[in-house]
């Protein structure tokens, strides 16, 4: 088994490495990233980038289907004192006191300075131990083939403590043995041992967690950063009783939330010129006489986007909070302009956005966002020239009236 090779690997001399090795922390990075996935678009969470480690390495189905993940620790528990039979006492043997509750830390984004909450919770915990004797001569009869078993009262290891749960995970030869439980509930998962144990080692401090991540769609683009410690130790955040002690005392955690966003707005060919025209066209005035009563064109454009946004709006003429088109003569009428999206994008009370004005101010324009990933969906833009301004331009002689406008989609919000 691959448990067996590298409990091989960690024999040799471990009992005398306590003695010289100073206590130190462990450093961990975890990354999680979010990318828009036009096959998903409604999956909207992170996905994390952290090598597995130990026992989803193992088991990647069984993680995949807990959200869990898992990383090997290079932290050893080394006994300070022997391990009697039939303690009463939990901390005086084998116990696992781990924190499954869920903390909570603070991530920043490094450009925005944005604040998102992240969470874990630890939903795991294993190792080996290794025994200074072969488990047989221990329990005093060398021809017992389930000594392992004999040792702690007639289970092995595989079996685990209540309120921790088996995973099935398990191997060992005569003085070692490997095991994975997961910790569903809090509370200590203590192991009686039925003989004296002179001296025994845990090597390899496995964990599995469970990462609750905020919604990306709610966060600007860039990477968000941000630590959380668990100390390691008696009475400590991982508690392994009195006779157990690390050679570490601190799992110390880098979370990194990398989060790469899409906003694309494309607008079909000849899109970006628009005229304006009567209902109906202008033979209605130009056989019968009938005036236009407003001037209009809806330009429609594809949009794909993830994060939220605004939009602003830009005017070679300015007409009070609008833009405007002029003659020749330097005649302006106001233009309106207003915007519709699809379905999925909406006003950060959820609801639709359907003919918003956009105004030079930014007067309800200022936060657009996703409920889920829209990818190249149709919306448009409406320019209008209302009644009483068409009336004014027909009363004059000019003919064309003109003007650029500027309309931004900008997720800098």
């Amino acid at each position: 088994m691959q448990i067996s090779r590298i409990f091989g690997m960690c024999m040799l001399g471990f009992f005398f490495a306590m003695v010289s090795r100073p206590v130190l922390a462990i450093d961990l990075n975890i990354l999680a990233s979010f990318q828009p996935d036009a096959a998903r678009p409604t999956h909207n969470t992170f996905t994390n980038q952290t090598p597995q480690g130990g026992y989803c390495l193992s088991f990647p189905a069984v993680c995949k289907g807990l959200n869990m993940f898992s990383l090997e620790l290079l932290i050893n528990f080394y006994s300070n004192a022997p391990i009697q039979p039939d303690h009463s006492n939990p901390r005086a043997g084998a116990m696992f006191d781990t924190p499954v509750g869920w903390r909570q830390l603070q991530v920043v984004n490094s450009r925005t300075g944005e604040e998102e909450t992240l969470e874990i919770r630890i939903t795991g915990i294993g190792s080996f131990y290794v025994l200074n004797r072969p488990a047989s001569e221990l329990v005093g009869n060398p021809d017992d083939g389930n000594a392992h078993a004999t040792l702690w009262g007639g289970r092995t290891w595989t079996t685990a403590p209540p309120p921790c749960t088996p995973t099935g995970m398990s191997g060992g030869n005569t003085t070692l043995f490997g095991w994975f439980w997961f910790t569903p509930a809090a509370g200590v998962c203590a192991k009686q041992a039925k003989f004296l144990i002179p001296a025994i080692r845990y090597g390899s401090l496995n964990i599995a967690y469970e990462l609750r991540t905020p919604n990306p769609l709610g966060m600007s683009s860039g990477q968000y950063t941000g630590n959380l410690t668990y100390t390691v130790g008696p009475g400590m955040d991982f508690d392994m009783g009195d006779v157990m002690i690390p050679n570490d005392s601190a799992i110390n955690m880098s979370f990194t939330l990398d989060v790469q966003h899409t906003l694309k707005v494309e607008v079909p060919p000849g899109g970006n010129r628009v005229e304006l025209v009567p209902e109906g066209g202008w033979q209605a005035w130009l056989n019968r006489g009938r005036k236009p009563g407003r001037l209009f064109r809806d330009q429609s454009f594809n949009i794909s986007a993830s994060s939220r946004f605004k939009m602003q709006m830009e005017c070679q003429y300015v007409a009070g909070d609008t833009c405007g088109v002029e003659d020749t003569a330097g005649n302006r009428v106001p233009l309106q302009v207003a915007v519709s999206l699809p379905a999925g994008l909406g006003r950060e009370d959820g609801s639709p956005v359907h003919r918003q004005p956009l105004k030079l101010s930014g007067v309800g324009t200022g936060l657009f966002q996703p409920r889920f990933y829209v990818d190249r969906v149709p919306g448009a833009l409406h320019f209008e020239i209302q009644r009483a301004d068409v009336e004014q331009m027909l009363a004059r002689d000019a003919t064309t009236y003109r003007g650029n406008v500027t309309v931004i989609w900008d997720s800098e919000v």
